[in-house]
């Protein structure tokens, strides 16, 4: 290919993904501008989480958000869902994902000791990764740790199962 014709192709090539990215970005915005409007009617208003978003993001945001976090038909209940999201703003740490997860946890009837449980969890949890972590633990000695323990817990449980009929 000579040096004229690779600019030649460079230029076609560029002039082509700008009028890619021409023709997109309208339906990102109409996307948007639909997608504003099911969050106001979902949420009663558009949280600045979704404003603060580039326009072409909004769409795919709020579809994971509205699958996963405020769908009901899910296999984790938003109970649950919000307990392990405040334990993960806990230790991100995010004041913002901590007073809404808070706030909708207890919504979804998880009370005060509920809340503190899985916030400890999340301590509990940065804490042995820490020392697991630091001192280098080998993982294949941890996994058989873990595995050892597991099996005495259904050991246990096959031996209360048993004497409770």
């Amino acid at each position: 290919m000579t040096r004229s014709t690779r600019a030649a192709a460079t230029l076609v090539a560029a002039l082509t993904l700008t009028s890619l990215v021409a023709v997109a970005h309208p339906a990102a915005a109409q996307d948007a501008a639909a997608t504003y409007r099911e969050i106001e009617q979902t949420l009663g208003s558009v949280p600045a989480m979704f404003k603060v978003l580039p326009e072409a993001g909004v769409a795919g945001a709020w579809a994971e958000f509205k699958n996963i976090e405020l769908n009901p038909d899910t296999k984790l209940d938003g109970k649950t869902k919000e307990l392990i999201g405040l334990a993960v703003a806990s230790q991100i740490p995010c004041h913002y994902c901590v007073y809404g997860h808070t706030v909708f946890a207890k919504l979804n009837g998880a009370t005060d000791e509920e809340v503190r449980e899985a916030v400890a969890m999340a301590a509990i949890t940065r804490h042995w990764s820490t020392l697991l972590n630091g001192t280098q633990v080998s993982l294949e000695e941890h996994k058989a740790d873990i595995d050892a323990a597991a099996r005495h817990a259904q050991a246990n449980a096959r031996k209360t199962a048993g004497t409770n009929q």
